[in-house]
C-alpha cells in the first residue's frame, strides 16, 4: 500500500505572504483545518510549510496581535514531513508517529505537491479495514453454523 493511493489529492494551498485573514477565508470556503504553503519552482508548487487553523489561534487570536500584519510564513509549522507518492503507507504512519506529526504533504518524484496525508484519513482507512475485517468474520461464523450438523 503506498501512500499516493490514500492521500487526499485536493490540497488547498497558499503562498508565503498571505495575510491571515486571508487564510482564514481559504479554510472557511474549502472547509479544511490546514493549508500547505507552496513556493512554485520549475513548474512544481514545492511545500514549504503548513498552517492549520490551530496556529491561527494560538499564534494569532490569542496573542492578539494585528491580523493584517502576520503572514503565513509568520506561523507556518516549517519543519514538515515530507513524503512520497510511491512511501509505504504504514512504514510513513510509523515516520507521523515518531515525529509527532498529523499532516504529511506529499510530493511526486520532483518534490512537487500531489496530496497530504492527515491522521483523520488514516483513522478513516482503518476503520474500514476494521469493517471489512467483521464482515468477513461473520460471514465465516455464518458459514461455519450453516455447515454444523445437530446429532
Amino acid at each position: 500500500m503506498s501512500v499516493g493511493e490514500y492521500c487526499v489529492r485536493d490540497v488547498v494551498v497558499a503562498d508565503a505572504h498571505m495575510s491571515v485573514p486571508e487564510l482564514a477565508r481559504l479554510m472557511r470556503s474549502y472547509h479544511v483545518g490546514d493549508i500547505v504553503v507552496v513556493e512554485e519552482r520549475g513548474g512544481e508548487r514545492v511545500p514549504e510549510g503548513i498552517v492549520t487553523d490551530r496556529d491561527l489561534v494560538v499564534e494569532v487570536l490569542a496573542e492578539e496581535v494585528d491580523l493584517n500584519a502576520v503572514t503565513a510564513a509568520d506561523i507556518m509549522s516549517a519543519d514538515l514531513l515530507v513524503v512520497g507518492e510511491g512511501d509505504d503507507l504504514w512504514e510513513t504512519v510509523e515516520r507521523m508517529r515518531d515525529r509527532g506529526v498529523r499532516r504529511a504533504p506529499v510530493v511526486n518524484q520532483r518534490g512537487g505537491l500531489e496530496g497530504i496525508l492527515t491522521v483523520d484519513d488514516l483513522i478513516d482507512l482503518l476503520a474500514e479495514q476494521m469493517s471489512d475485517l467483521v464482515q468477513l468474520f461473520r460471514r465465516e461464523q455464518r458459514r461455519e453454523q450453516a455447515t454444523r450438523t445437530v446429532p
